[in-house]
């Protein structure tokens, strides 16, 4: 991927500098990480109460630096920093040609755990956005954790990971955030899970529509680019997380989707570049 030499967003909060890495005045390992985002993302299971369990109970402990720009020469920041400006660069494009403004999100680089509107944030979780004020969480070790635990290694393949979440911020500005929102409560948690794939399927699919712009724009993707994001998208399918942690498939318990499914609709905005093609809701078949 040549991203170097491109125009870096200035919507980075970097809180790195603050108290880095301990969560309830413990380090949290990568083993530790990978067990919590597989019960987060899986199983439906709070990470707050999976790191209690694991570093010794008690409540986070958040320690905050101030917010700052990112250091000159820290090259991962630049590199999520010149991604998020190419998504910046997109959805406003998309968001202009449907007569509307597309307002960005921030991205807020953190260590260990930070606050946000959404509660703490903690790095088990993996990347994250919030809806209540509009930023992506990242700490980002989670990408070691990708190519050392979950076998899903290249900056494309990162790239991916922050696109996805971006996604996630054009749902809470198109409404379809607080659409499926509306219905927590008031369906099983076999259908609210259905509704969480269905939402988590186009975010994939919002990803692959970033590529596929992004590369008209930049043409920045190198042989085996996009084949390192299908990979991603292979490796946190709910199935393929399922089989490694217990073993067996939950259908059921998906929340995110299978792994077939998150490469098929990161195919589909690749392939077709528009928005409409990527109604998950309206889909007979994921």
């Amino acid at each position: 991927m040549k991203w170097e030499g491109n125009r870096e967003s200035s919507n980075v909060e970097d809180r790195r500098g603050g108290g880095g890495g301990m969560i309830g005045g413990r380090s949290i390992g990568i083993g530790t990480v990978v067990i919590a985002l597989i019960g987060w993302g899986v199983f439906g299971i709070n990470p707050l109460t999976t790191i209690g369990v694991l570093s010794g109970g008690g409540s986070p402990q958040v320690q905050q630096g101030p917010a700052q720009a990112p250091p000159e020469g820290d090259r991962q920041a630049a590199f999520v920093s010149t991604v998020l400006a190419s998504t910046e660069d997109v959805w406003s494009q998309v968001f202009r040609q449907g007569g509307a403004q597309y307002r960005a999100p921030k991205l807020v680089l953190f260590r260990g755990a930070t606050p946000t509107a959404c509660g703490t944030g903690q790095s088990a979780m993996g990347p994250f956005y919030c809806p209540g004020d509009q930023k992506v969480y990242l700490d980002m070790d989670f990408f070691d954790t990708m190519r050392r635990q979950l076998g899903a290694p290249g900056e494309f393949a990162q790239a991916y990971v922050v696109a996805h979440e971006v996604g996630h911020h054009v749902q809470t500005l198109l409404g379809t955030t607080g659409q499926v929102d509306s219905r927590r409560g008031r369906v099983s948690q076999r259908e609210q899970n259905a509704l969480s794939v269905r939402l988590e399927l186009q975010a994939d699919c919002y990803a692959g529509l970033w590529a596929h712009h992004s590369q008209q724009a930049r043409n920045w993707l190198e042989e085996g680019d996009i084949q390192s994001a299908i990979n991603a998208a292979e490796q946190i399918g709910d199935d393929t997380l399922q089989r490694k942690q217990t073993g067996a498939v939950r259908p059921d318990a998906f929340t995110h989707g299978s792994s077939a499914q998150r490469v098929r609709w990161f195919t589909q905005g690749y392939r077709t570049g528009s928005v409409q093609s990527c109604d998950t809701f309206n889909a007979s078949a994921l």
